[in-house]
């Protein structure tokens, strides 16, 4: 039995892997998960039923509950959800809770793509480690938290760029600094910095960084 086809995207918040994601995913074929979108369903749940993102045992009991096709029914890119997503993502029952449905998206893609693209942060760490091809986005701190400031400014939210800034790095520690599935680069990721590129740019840098060896998999797939 072939392995599935599968496009590892970690990276930093603000970084641009889940934009790049998605544009892997279109331009493949393939099937995109942004598995951030799991975690901020499970603090959507979480804070509507009056829970502290910080309670372990509800965010758990959320993580079992959810249904992942609710993604699409939700807007979760609130600032108060990817902060309570950051939170209870340090949870090592969260995380296993909510890693049973990444793998079955990334063995068997839905609507029978030859392929998946998983953006998060532990993906090719964790989730897949045997990913066809992973890549690790990142870019300074600065420039992503000026980059979200951007975002938040053109959707009529009114914040300090300093707050995004520190609100970025503090996501960061959290990230970085978790027991369970810190978040770093896999050992043969390749690299992304895009604090100089714009996302046209970053994408051409991704494609050919991914493409080799995920056109390979394919030959070998079609072969087999």
């Amino acid at each position: 039995m072939m392995n599935p086809v599968v496009i590892a995207v970690d990276g930093t918040a603000a970084s641009g892997k889940g934009t790049l994601a998605r544009r892997l995913a279109q331009d493949f074929g393939f099937a995109h998960l942004d598995s951030g979108s799991l975690y901020r369903l499970v603090a959507l749940k979480l804070l509507r039923s009056g829970h502290h993102p910080g309670d372990e045992q509800s965010a758990t009991k959320a993580a079992l509950a959810i249904d992942p096709s609710d993604a699409r029914r939700h807007d979760l890119r609130a600032d108060e959800l990817a902060e309570a997503a950051s939170i209870l993502a340090a949870f090592p029952r969260v995380r296993s809770a909510l890693l049973d449905y990444q793998r079955a998206f990334a063995a068997t893609p839905p609507a029978g793509a030859p392929g998946a693209v998983i953006d998060g942060r532990d993906i090719g760490t964790v989730v897949c480690p045997r990913a066809t091809a992973k890549l690790f986005v990142d870019a300074q701190q600065h420039v992503r938290a000026h980059r979200r400031w951007l975002e938040l400014e053109e959707s009529g939210r009114v914040v300090s760029e300093e707050a995004v800034l520190a609100d970025i790095c503090a996501r960061d520690q959290r990230d970085r600094l978790r027991e369970t599935a810190p978040l770093r680069p896999a050992a043969d990721a390749s690299l992304l910095d895009t604090s100089e590129l714009d996302i046209d740019a970053a994408f051409a840098a991704a494609l050919a960084l991914v493409s080799p060896r995920v056109e390979e998999a394919l030959r070998t797939c079609h072969r087999g």
